[in-house]
């Protein structure tokens, strides 16, 4: 019959091609999901004066208001000066004296409302365990949404100090 070459010198160069057109492939795909990443990004950035939300997930540590992610609490502050390129400091009421003052950009959102519409801060409830309090004042409208297997039933809460 003959003899077999296992690992014959075409074999390693067809390999070798594969691999190469994979790290290609790779390399376009990882090129494309960056430019993709960098047309969604937006610096954020403020001006001395300017009113900003401040979420207060971060405070969990000082003062854990029992809500967390999307539905967390957040209250209006006036900025008072930028520290470093991506931090700024915050004028805080007395209340807020054991919390350091300088925030980074990602927990600070425009404020967009009104200035005299913010909750001030000597109305905000607190239980024993320092968590927020929020109450209901009405409900304003109510409906049952059909998904793939479930029935969903959504209600438009009116509550008290928004």
């Amino acid at each position: 019959m003959g003899e077999k070459i296992l690992a014959g010198p075409e074999l390693i160069k067809i390999t070798h091609d594969k691999i190469r057109v994979i790290r290609e492939r790779m390399k376009a795909a990882q090129d494309w999901q960056k430019s993709d990443a960098d047309k969604q990004k937006r610096p954020i950035e403020f001006s001395v004066g300017d009113m900003v939300m401040l979420k207060v997930s971060p405070w969990k540590g000082v003062l854990i208001f029992g809500k967390q992610g999307k539905l967390s609490p957040r209250f209006a502050f006036k900025i008072l000066e930028r520290v470093g390129n991506q931090a700024y400091l915050l004028e805080l009421p007395e209340e807020l004296i054991g919390i350091h003052d300088v925030f980074h950009v990602g927990y600070l959102r425009k404020c967009l409302g009104k200035h005299n519409e913010t909750v001030p801060l000597a109305e905000v409830k607190l239980d024993k365990r320092l968590r927020y309090i929020e109450e209901p004042k009405a409900i304003l409208n109510e409906r049952t949404m059909n998904l793939q297997n479930k029935i969903v039933d959504l209600v438009l809460v009116k509550w008290n100090h928004h």
